[in-house]
């Protein structure tokens, strides 16, 4: 962690000492944990976004810190800990890897409201949310399947946890759904952001003959290199066109501000419970932006119709019956994927020819 963060929060840490008791009429403290740069221009890029956006809804209400650049294990622990010793009544922390900490720092400090993003781990005073990222892979896989010369997309994976599984598939599915000849190719980096690993992927699967780029790390690397090399792909998180603007396809933004209005409203109310809210298209948490106005008609028609039909429920990626890569059944006749076994996918559906690293 950076010095000036471990000062800041310790700077909190310490007026909070001079301060027994909060008036009325103070502001309300919520703090935010991010896992990378608010200038990735991906992830924590939009959750700063929606930080920001949240606090000046509340006009002088509400006043926020964050601390960014959090590895996730013990610096964690001791970042979340020193924000709840700072007095922030709502803490957010947001990536997978700082579940166990959260939920560490949710029994230690049963005042504080704690929600964690991606997690599925819950408690009296932690809730967990959200988003429905597999939308937007299925609507990415739809374009890319029709826009693709050598039916073959690239991948550029994170870490084998549930969220990105299920997206691969989502990816997959909606390619499949246009293109039976599609391949997709995979390369896993075991980061969420870093510039350099992620133009390697994106190049390593180029060279593999993928043409078009699509991602779930958060810096604009891969659509840069992609736009070197002639090649297309898609963006992550945020608006990345003006990156890649002959590269960029289109973007999946994730906005997160309605959550985190609607989350400080109900603490403020008394009336906020933990609960596992999943927030989609259809909320406008999730959405398709900056579709590249150069796109043939009939791509730029299909992502208009397959997101509305991803909204109106006409559509849904995860019904059976569906295999895995390995012959298995794993969703059966009739059934659609609850949240939960959404929360839990763990397998590769038919087609994809690779391994799940352990």
């Amino acid at each position: 962690m950076k010095l000036n963060q471990w000062m800041t929060v310790a700077a909190l840490s310490v007026s909070a000492v001079f301060s027994t008791s909060t008036l009325a009429d103070d502001p309300m403290k919520v703090g935010f944990v991010y896992v990378g740069p608010v200038g990735d221009h991906g992830w924590s890029y939009e959750h700063d976004q929606g930080r920001i956006e949240m606090e000046e809804h509340f006009n002088g209400k509400v006043e926020t810190t964050y601390v960014e650049n959090v590895p996730e294990g013990a610096d964690a622990e001791r970042v979340i800990t020193q924000l709840a010793k700072s007095g922030n009544e709502v803490i957010f922390t947001t990536s997978f890897g700082f579940m166990n900490p959260t939920v560490k720092a949710a029994k230690r400090f049963p005042k504080v409201t704690f929600e964690h993003a991606t997690g599925y781990k819950m408690s009296k005073n932690l809730g967990t949310y959200v988003l429905r990222t597999y939308e937007g892979r299925y609507v990415s896989g739809v374009a890319a399947g029709m826009a693709t010369k050598t039916d073959t997309l690239g991948y550029i994976a994170t870490f084998p946890i549930p969220e990105v599984i299920r997206d691969i598939n989502a990816t997959y599915l909606g390619a499949k759904s246009v293109n039976p000849d599609i391949k997709l190719k995979i390369v896993w980096v075991n980061t969420w952001y870093d510039p350099g690993k992620e133009s390697d992927a994106a190049n390593a699967l180029m060279d593999q003959g993928a043409d078009i780029i699509i991602q779930h790390t958060d810096s604009p690397a891969p659509l840069i290199a992609a736009e070197k090399r002639g090649m297309m792909g898609i963006g992550q998180a945020s608006d990345m066109s003006h990156f890649a603007p002959k590269a960029h396809m289109f973007s999946v933004r994730d906005h997160w501000a309605p959550h985190y209005i609607k989350t400080v409203q109900a603490v403020m109310d008394g009336t906020w419970k933990p609960e596992d809210y999943w927030g989609g298209l259809k909320d406008e948490l999730l959405q398709i932006v900056a579709v590249n106005p150069s796109l043939p008609e009939d791509i730029k028609t299909a992502i208009k119709e397959t997101e509305a039909k991803i909204i109106s429920g006409e559509l849904f990626p995860f019904v059976g019956p569906m295999n895995d890569n390995q012959g298995n059944e794993v969703i059966p006749a009739g059934h659609s994927l609850t949240d939960k076994e959404l929360a839990a996918v763990n397998w590769y559906v038919e087609g994809i020819d690779a391994k799940i690293p352990n």
